[in-house]
């Protein structure tokens, strides 16, 4: 009975180290340092705590000026003062530097409040990070799990080992359960199941990955056939706008600065030269009619006024003579 009891112990023994060794021992790592930059409360914290710093060293170094201000005075009026004045002042200056090295101590020594207070910001967090780690190590089967930042000398670490992306997903996890409704909450739930379903599952992962490339790229592909379309509609409103320009330039006499410009052959040779001067003195020609026309117009224009003119004078002077006829009648009688 003894004995097979033993032998079922040793074959459960060997049975497990055989499954282990199947399986493998599964590594993951944390870079502390990236998840506590991602997470906001943190990073509003350490602002705060940063400009207090800032406020404190500043008291600091002005303390350190009023004491070298009274170092320069003494040295200086040393050789005036009385040996009692004198001791009277170091006495002071000394004072006055203990305070300052005791009071930049009390800031920024190793159990200073800046040190305190950084701790009592970070704690929280990471006790939310440790959770997570836990619970992320349990899910996923991780034999260990390692601080990128701590002490541990990490000579190489796979990026496929870390898993600090994880981590900060579960902790806005939590932060944005407490703001959602039933609803959005289910839809997270939902959500949250796929991507774990993609942590758990490199192959997956992988998958998801040539998805999302798929799917960006067709997206650029929309993207700038959109464009395409978009450029292609403002040339043909361009050149629509040219046409209807140029047919109004034809109707009142003139012709179009751009049509000049369009027409005039640029990196034509051969025959294409040969069309486009022609065409290019077919134009000329027939703006020149149209200018000699219009100076035409002009003239009988400017003829037809100044028959006008003289017309009007002429009815003046006949109605100043009649005028003055019947004056003189008048004046007679």
């Amino acid at each position: 009975m003894r004995k097979q009891f033993l032998y079922l112990c040793l074959a459960l023994v060997v049975t497990k180290t055989i499954n282990a060794q199947v399986r493998g021992t599964r590594i993951g790592y944390i870079d502390m340092e990236y998840i506590l930059q991602n997470v906001s409360d943190y990073s509003e914290a350490k602002t705060q705590l940063e400009l207090k710093a800032e406020k404190w060293k500043l008291e600091i170094d002005t303390k350190k000026i009023e004491i070298n201000k009274l170092k320069e005075s003494l040295k200086a009026e040393r050789a005036l003062l009385t040996k009692e004045l004198i001791d009277e002042r170091e006495t002071e200056i000394n004072f006055l530097e203990k305070e300052s090295l005791e009071y930049q101590q009390k800031r920024f020594g190793a159990n200073g409040d800046l040190v305190n207070q950084k701790s009592v910001l970070i704690k929280p967090i990471q006790d939310q990070v440790f959770t997570a780690v836990q619970d992320i190590a349990e899910r996923l089967k991780y034999d260990f799990i390692f601080d990128k930042t701590s002490d541990l000398t990490m000579l190489f670490a796979a990026k496929r080992f870390d898993i600090s992306d994880q981590i900060l997903r579960t902790l806005n996890r939590i932060e944005k359960r407490e703001q959602l409704t039933k609803k959005q909450q289910k839809e997270a739930e939902a959500r949250e199941s796929k991507e774990d379903a993609i942590d758990e599952n490199p192959a997956l992962a992988e998958r998801q990955k040539l998805l999302d490339e798929k799917k960006a790229t067709r997206e650029k592909v929309l993207e700038d056939r959109k464009l395409l379309q978009e450029q292609k509609k403002k040339e043909f409103d361009d050149k629509r706008k040219q046409i209807l320009e140029d047919r109004e330039a034809k109707k009142n006499g003139t012709v179009s600065a751009n049509v000049k410009k369009e027409d005039t052959p640029t990196n034509l040779t051969g025959n294409n030269v040969a069309t486009e001067e022609a065409k290019q003195k077919q134009a000329d020609a027939k703006a020149k009619l149209l200018e000699d026309r219009k100076k035409v117009l002009e003239d009988r224009k400017k003829i037809l006024e100044e028959k006008r003119k003289k017309i009007l004078d002429d009815r003046e002077a006949i109605k100043k003579a009649k005028e003055e006829k019947l004056k003189e009648n008048t004046n007679n009688n």
